[in-house]
């Protein structure tokens, strides 16, 4: 293996994201046996963060690319490792010092992101496309609530259908709402991930200006990776808004009695705790909640379920890069819903609705169980 000795400015990096804590790994390896890559194939991670800790890092290696940063390690660290900072920093190393090269799939996103403000190289006056028949308001001060779908509802076509019965259930819900459409971007939430801090930092201020200019009090959210970002890095740019996500949100519309239920969904349902929901942000009880509300649904629970759940494997930036066809999480957590008789997956992230539904065409298993956003069943059920 070839390690690439990095300047001092790197080094410097990575021992500054990971801080006095970084020093705290005395290598124990329960990172390691906790992290899901190894359910489909070795993965060190105890050697990386060592090679942290020395400053001698293989910079070319596709490990320090693996990590979904889906809190696993962290959580399970006995003395309190932020291990998702560290591979931060590493690639951060890469992508904004140039020691080696960025993965080209992520590559191809983050310049889309950087010049589009979303992944997919669509032109930003398209953000509110999938709106267009729906008789959604432009946001403007006075309307209660800013709806920010995430870039994959606004502009992917398998899952725009997620943005689309949020607004209707909001409308039958009398909430009023609104969308920023051209004028908002990516949250910036997994480009800072995959390492592109400058690139974050540029989004984020774009996103807080537009907020603030339409004095925006209170977002939804239909993605937990928004959500994260929105609630725990955006206030320390100096951003002034609250946010909920969407399942909090429909949690406290049935709270407040505003959500009314007039027809059965006889479904068998396994909830997939999404990893920024569940492990980052502690939000286990409202999807839940939401599902048992609707009547003639019943609920499952697979194994590694909650605070243990299986990460859909598309945080950290992965949701752009190439996975192996055998080395898929997704397809571990497809078979999990199965064996428990599920014959929906429900979701509440779009990363994990294009994990599985990839899971599902290449493995030819439509029709065997659907996936379906939360918001998609409440919706069924009115």
């Amino acid at each position: 293996m070839q390690v690439t000795t990095p300047s001092k400015e790197a080094i410097d990096v990575i021992r500054e994201a990971g801080g006095e804590k970084l020093d705290l790994c005395y290598q124990c390896g329960l990172c390691t046996g906790s992290c899901p890559w190894n359910l489909v194939r070795s993965y060190l991670v105890r050697k990386i963060m060592h090679q942290a800790q020395l400053g001698v890092v293989d910079f070319a290696s596709e490990d320090i690319w693996l990590c979904t940063t889906c809190r696993t390690c962290v959580s399970r660290c006995p003395r309190g490792v932020e291990i998702i900072d560290v591979m931060r920093a590493m690639r951060r190393v890469v992508a904004e010092m140039g020691v080696a090269k960025v993965p080209q799939a992520l590559r191809v996103a983050t310049t889309s992101i950087a010049t589009l403000r979303n992944p997919y190289g669509e032109p930003a006056e398209r953000r509110a496309a999938w709106s267009e028949k729906l008789n959604v308001q432009t946001y403007a001060d006075g309307i209660g609530l800013l709806y920010f779908s995430c870039c994959v509802p606004a502009y992917d076509a398998k899952v725009t259908k997620v943005a689309k019965a949020t607004a209707n259930v909001l409308k039958k819900s009398g909430t009023s709402f609104g969308i920023l459409g051209s004028k908002e971007g990516c949250c910036g939430e997994s480009v800072r991930k995959a390492g592109s801090e400058s690139l974050f930092q540029s989004l984020a201020q774009s996103n807080i200006q537009a907020f603030a200019e339409a004095r925006v009090k209170q977002v939804v959210v239909s993605s937990p990776h928004c959500y994260h970002s929105f609630k725990n890095e955006y206030p320390k740019l100096g951003a002034d808004f609250g946010v909920m996500h969407i399942t909090q949100y429909l949690a406290k519309l049935l709270s407040d009695g505003k959500l009314k239920f007039s027809k059965e969904v006889h479904k068998k349902v396994a909830y997939h705790d999404p990893c920024y929901l569940g492990r980052h942000n502690g939000i286990y009880d409202e999807p839940r909640e939401v599902l048992k509300s609707i009547p003639g649904l019943e609920i499952v629970e697979m194994p590694d379920t909650r605070e243990n759940a299986l990460c859909c494997g598309g945080g950290g930036g992965r949701i752009w890069m190439d996975t192996k066809k055998n080395e898929r999480f997704s397809d571990l957590r497809i078979q999990q819903a199965l064996d428990v008789g599920a014959n929906v997956l429900a979701v509440a992230c779009p990363y994990c609705m294009l994990n599985f539904e990839d899971t599902l065409l290449t493995n030819n298993k439509e029709g065997v169980i659907e996936v379906k956003d939360v918001v998609e069943l409440v919706q069924e059920a009115l």
